[in-house]
Protein backbone atom coordinates (compact mmCIF):
# COMPACT_ATOMS: atom_id res chain seq x y z
CA UNK A 1 0.00 0.00 0.00
CA UNK A 2 1.36 3.40 -0.95
CA UNK A 3 2.08 5.87 1.81
CA UNK A 4 3.53 9.36 1.79
CA UNK A 5 6.82 9.47 3.66
CA UNK A 6 8.01 12.77 5.04
CA UNK A 7 11.52 13.64 6.14
CA UNK A 8 13.31 16.69 7.44
CA UNK A 9 12.07 19.17 9.98
CA UNK A 10 13.44 19.37 13.49
CA UNK A 11 14.54 22.19 15.77
CA UNK A 12 15.91 25.52 14.63
CA UNK A 13 16.53 28.92 16.14
CA UNK A 14 14.56 31.96 14.93
CA UNK A 15 15.54 33.17 11.44
CA UNK A 16 16.99 29.74 10.73
CA UNK A 17 16.04 27.44 7.85
CA UNK A 18 14.67 23.93 7.52
CA UNK A 19 13.73 21.64 4.67
CA UNK A 20 10.92 19.10 4.46
CA UNK A 21 10.46 16.49 1.77
CA UNK A 22 7.62 14.13 0.95
CA UNK A 23 7.45 11.23 -1.46
CA UNK A 24 5.33 8.11 -2.05
CA UNK A 25 6.72 4.93 -0.56
CA UNK A 26 5.87 2.84 -3.60
CA UNK A 27 5.37 3.09 -7.32
CA UNK A 28 2.76 5.52 -8.60
CA UNK A 29 1.67 6.40 -12.10
CA UNK A 30 1.44 10.14 -11.58
CA UNK A 31 1.20 12.88 -8.98
CA UNK A 32 -0.98 15.92 -9.32
CA UNK A 33 -1.41 18.71 -6.81
CA UNK A 34 0.97 18.79 -3.85
CA UNK A 35 0.50 20.79 -0.70
CA UNK A 36 1.84 21.35 2.78
CA UNK A 37 -0.37 21.95 5.79
CA UNK A 38 0.52 22.70 9.38
CA UNK A 39 -1.24 22.23 12.66
CA UNK A 40 -0.17 24.09 15.76
CA UNK A 41 -1.61 23.38 19.24
CA UNK A 42 -4.78 25.34 19.85
CA UNK A 43 -5.08 26.38 16.21
CA UNK A 44 -6.89 25.04 13.17
CA UNK A 45 -5.00 23.15 10.49
CA UNK A 46 -3.68 25.66 7.96
CA UNK A 47 -2.80 25.30 4.29
CA UNK A 48 0.75 26.64 4.05
CA UNK A 49 1.59 26.18 0.38
CA UNK A 50 0.34 24.31 -2.65
CA UNK A 51 1.48 23.64 -6.18
CA UNK A 52 -0.61 22.39 -9.08
CA UNK A 53 -1.06 23.00 -12.80
CA UNK A 54 -3.04 26.11 -11.87
CA UNK A 55 -0.02 27.56 -10.11
CA UNK A 56 1.61 27.92 -6.72
CA UNK A 57 -0.01 29.52 -3.69
CA UNK A 58 1.20 30.47 -0.22
CA UNK A 59 -0.59 31.59 2.86
CA UNK A 60 0.19 35.24 3.53
CA UNK A 61 2.29 34.61 6.64
CA UNK A 62 4.90 32.56 4.76
CA UNK A 63 5.12 34.45 1.48
CA UNK A 64 8.71 35.42 0.60
CA UNK A 65 9.99 32.98 3.25
CA UNK A 66 8.77 29.55 2.15
CA UNK A 67 8.88 27.85 -1.24
CA UNK A 68 7.33 24.58 -2.45
CA UNK A 69 9.51 23.08 -5.16
CA UNK A 70 8.63 19.69 -6.61
CA UNK A 71 10.38 16.95 -8.53
CA UNK A 72 7.90 15.55 -11.04
CA UNK A 73 10.16 12.65 -12.04
CA UNK A 74 10.43 11.48 -8.44
CA UNK A 75 6.93 12.60 -7.44
CA UNK A 76 8.50 14.43 -4.51
CA UNK A 77 7.35 17.60 -2.82
CA UNK A 78 9.58 19.86 -0.81
CA UNK A 79 9.00 22.72 1.57
CA UNK A 80 11.91 25.09 1.93
CA UNK A 81 11.43 27.24 4.99
CA UNK A 82 13.59 30.31 5.60
CA UNK A 83 13.54 33.01 8.27
CA UNK A 84 11.58 30.71 10.56
CA UNK A 85 9.76 32.33 13.44
CA UNK A 86 8.25 30.89 16.63
CA UNK A 87 4.79 31.24 15.10
CA UNK A 88 5.84 28.77 12.37
CA UNK A 89 6.20 26.04 14.97
CA UNK A 90 3.75 23.25 14.18
CA UNK A 91 3.42 19.74 12.86
CA UNK A 92 3.71 19.91 9.09
CA UNK A 93 1.85 17.50 6.82
CA UNK A 94 2.21 16.94 3.11
CA UNK A 95 -0.70 16.04 0.87
CA UNK A 96 -0.61 14.71 -2.67
CA UNK A 97 -3.13 13.77 -5.30
CA UNK A 98 -1.90 10.46 -6.68
CA UNK A 99 -2.87 8.16 -9.50
CA UNK A 100 -1.55 4.70 -8.70
CA UNK A 101 -2.28 3.37 -12.19
CA UNK A 102 -3.05 4.90 -15.56
CA UNK A 103 -6.64 3.71 -15.40
CA UNK A 104 -7.32 4.25 -11.71
CA UNK A 105 -8.85 7.26 -10.05
CA UNK A 106 -7.18 10.07 -8.19
CA UNK A 107 -6.74 9.63 -4.44
CA UNK A 108 -5.59 12.06 -1.77
CA UNK A 109 -2.70 10.87 0.35
CA UNK A 110 -1.34 12.44 3.54
CA UNK A 111 2.07 12.25 5.11
CA UNK A 112 2.56 11.23 8.72
CA UNK A 113 3.48 14.71 9.89
CA UNK A 114 6.80 16.17 10.98
CA UNK A 115 7.41 18.49 13.89
CA UNK A 116 9.04 21.84 13.17
CA UNK A 117 10.17 23.59 16.33
CA UNK A 118 11.45 27.16 16.38
CA UNK A 119 12.92 28.25 19.66
CA UNK A 120 15.86 30.13 20.99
Amino acid sequence: QVQLVESGGGLVQPVGSLRLSCAPSGSVWSAGAMAWYRHAPGKQRELVASTAVEGTKYTDSVKARFTIPRDNEENTAYLHMNSLQPEDQAVYYCKMDLWLTAFGGRTDYWGQGHQVAVTS
